[in-house]
C-alpha cells in the first residue's frame, strides 16, 4: 500500500516555486506580477503556485511523475483501478463518459430518436445532456421514482431498469445517479446486477457522494458496489477547489481504459490548473488521513441539528426513513434535507427569508424541500447553529401572503416526446421563437432549472404545454435556468421543421 500521508504533485509544485526557477513560460504574470486587486483577494502563494503543465519534474519527467504518482493514490484511496483529475469539472468528466461510451461502442444516431444503446436516468445533471450531444449517442431513457408527497425524484429501481433493457436489448451501457441531490443513495448493487447480467457496464454519476469512502457510517460508494466507471465530484464534500474532480475506474473489466483516457484527454484543457490539481492531490490525503475522525464530529452534529430542525413548528427533515423505498438504499447524512410542508410557506419562500434575515445561502431549495450541504472539514457546530437559526426566524417570518402563494406551483409534467437524437436537434437547421408561442415545436437546447440542474427540457424533445408553464413558473418564484441561449427566456430556439 502506498504512503497515503504525501500528497506528490502538490509537494512537487510547492518544490518548484521554492526554487524561484526563471519563468520565461506561461501564464502572463509569471507568479508576481497580477492585477494586485487579485493578488490581495487569493494572497501571493496562490498566484505564485498558478504554474502551467509540461514542467519537468511535475508532470513530466522520469516515470512515475508526481503527477502520476497523486493519481494512483486517488485511485487506491477510492478503490479503483485507476483514476483520472479533471480540471474542467465533474461536467466534464460527463462529456468524457458519453464520448468513452461512443468510442467502444461505435453506435450513434441509427435507428429511433427515443431509442439507444446507452440508458440512461432521465433526472441526470444536465452535463450528461451535454455529453450525448458532443458525442451523438443516443439515449434510452430510464424514469427515477418520484416522491408522491414530496414531488422530488429519487432514483431508478432495479425492476424499472431491467424493464429498460429489455426494452432496448442492444443496450451497451447504463448511466445512473447516486446520489441525488436531496441525498437518496440508489440500490447499487443490484443496478450493476441487473447491467452485468447483459454484459454492459453501469456507470454512475456519483458527484454528491465523493465522501462515502472514508466512513463506516456512510452509505457504501458506487465503486464499492460494482459500479464501472464512477464520476466523483471532489469539491462538493470532500473540499477540493471548485471545478475539480474525479473519474473513476472499476475493475475495468467492462471498460477499456485506453478509451477513457483518450476521451479525458479530448475533452480536457491543454492548459489544466496546478492549484485545482493539487488540491485534488491535497483533498485526497486529508479525507485519508483525517476524514473519519473529522466525520466522527460532524456526524454526531448533524443527528443533533435533525433533532433541532424537528423541534422547529412547522418542520421535518428527510432521512434513513426513506430507505427501504423502492429504489432509496440509504440516505447521506451530510444532505440535511428539510421538510418545509408544514411551515405554510414554500421552500422558494424560506430560502429568500433566510438569506434576507440571517445571510444563510442554501445549496438548493424546491416548492417542498430545501437542502444544506456539509462538508467533512468544517466547523459542524458553528454551521449547524447558524443554519437552525435562519431556518427558526424564517419560519417566524412567515405570513398569510405566503401561505397564500402555497400550491400556486404549476406540477411537473410528463416529459415530451424525444422526436429528434439530441445531437442532430441541437446542430441541425433552427429558429428562434417566442417561448410562450412554443408549443409543439421540437426543441433546439436543453432547459436546466438550477439548482437542481436537472433537465426539463432536452434538445429532440417536443415542447409542451405544461413543459413550458412549468419552467415559466419556475422562473416567477426565482429560480434559474441553463442552457437557453437568451438567458432572459424570452425566446428559445427550436428546429426548423
Amino acid at each position: 500500500m502506498a504512503d497515503q500521508t504525501e500528497a506528490p504533485y502538490l509537494d512537487s509544485l510547492v518544490a518548484y516555486v521554492a526554487r524561484n526557477p526563471g519563468r520565461f513560460h506561461i501564464p502572463g504574470h509569471k507568479g508576481t506580477r497580477a492585477d494586485p486587486a487579485l493578488t490581495a483577494a487569493l494572497g501571493e502563494p496562490a498566484i505564485l503556485h498558478d504554474v502551467p503543465p509540461s514542467i519537468e519534474g511535475i508532470d513530466v519527467g522520469p516515470e512515475p511523475t508526481p503527477f502520476q504518482r497523486a493519481q494512483r493514490l486517488a485511485a487506491e484511496a477510492w478503490g479503483a483501478e485507476r483514476s483520472w483529475f479533471l480540471v474542467n469539472g465533474a461536467s466534464g468528466g460527463n462529456h468524457a463518459i458519453c464520448m468513452a461510451l461512443a468510442h467502444a461502442t461505435g453506435k450513434l444516431r441509427t435507428g429511433p430518436p427515443d431509442r439507444g444503446p446507452v440508458v440512461v436516468q432521465r433526472n441526470v445533471h444536465s452535463s450528461i445532456i451535454d455529453g450525448l450531444v458532443l458525442s451523438g449517442l443516443r439515449p434510452t431513457f430510464v424514469a427515477p421514482e418520484i416522491d408522491p408527497e414530496l414531488g422530488i425524484a429519487h432514483c431508478v429501481t432495479p425492476e424499472a431498469l431491467d424493464a429498460a433493457l429489455d426494452a432496448e436489448p442492444d443496450a451497451e451501457a447504463v448511466m445512473l445517479v447516486s446520489p441525488t441531490y436531496f441525498g437518496a443513495t440508489a440500490r447499487i448493487e443490484r443496478l450493476a446486477e441487473v447491467a452485468h447480467e447483459r454484459e454492459i457496464p453501469l456507470v454512475v454519476d456519483e458527484a454528491w457522494g465523493s465522501h462515502l469512502y472514508f466512513h463506516e457510517g456512510l452509505p457504501p460508494g458506487a465503486l464499492q458496489c460494482g459500479a464501472d466507471l464512477v464520476l466523483s465530484s471532489t469539491h462538493k464534500i470532500v473540499g477540493s477547489l471548485t471545478q475539480s474532480a474525479i473519474l473513476h475506474l472499476g475493475d475495468g473489466s467492462h471498460i477499456d481504459e485506453d478509451v477513457i483516457d483518450r476521451s479525458v484527454t479530448l475533452v480536457e484543457s491543454t492548459s489544466p490548473n496546478a492549484l485545482l490539481t493539487a488540491s485534488l492531490d491535497a483533498a485526497r490525503r486529508y479525507a485519508v488521513t483525517e476524514g473519519h475522525e473529522l466525520l466522527d464530529d460532524t456526524l454526531a452534529t448533524l443527528a443533533r441539528t435533525r433533532e433541532r430542525v424537528r423541534e422547529t413548528p412547522g418542520l421535518d427533515v428527510l432521512d434513513e426513513r426513506l430507505a427501504g423505498r423502492t429504489s432509496v438504499a440509504a440516505w447521506d447524512p451530510l444532505r440535511l434535507s428539510v421538510d418545509v410542508r408544514g411551515s405554510g410557506a414554500t421552500g422558494h419562500r424560506i430560502a429568500q427569508l433566510m438569506s434576507a434575515k440571517d445571510d444563510v445561502i442554501l445549496e438548493l431549495f424546491s416548492e417542498n424541500v430545501i437542502v444544506a450541504v456539509f462538508g467533512i472539514a468544517e466547523a459542524p457546530t458553528a454551521s449547524a447553529d447558524r443554519l437552525v437559526e435562519g431556518l427558526r426566524h424564517a419560519v417566524e417570518q412567515i405570513g398569510p401572503e405566503d401561505v397564500e402563494k402555497r400550491g400556486a406551483f404549476a406540477e411537473p409534467p410528463p416529459w415530451g416526446p424525444l422526436e429528434l437524437a439530441p445531437r442532430d436537434a441541437f446542430l441541425g437547421p433552427q429558429q428562434v421563437v417566442r417561448f410562450e408561442q412554443a408549443e409543439g415545436r421540437i426543441a433546439a437546447e436543453s432547459l436546466a432549472a438550477y439548482p437542481p440542474g436537472v433537465p426539463n427540457i432536452l434538445p429532440g424533445e417536443r415542447l409542451t404545454g405544461p413543459t413550458i408553464a412549468y419552467i415559466a413558473d419556475s422562473l416567477a418564484h426565482g429560480g434559474l435556468v441553463r442552457g437557453a441561449s437568451d438567458r432572459t427566456l424570452q425566446t428559445i430556439r427550436v428546429v426548423r421543421e
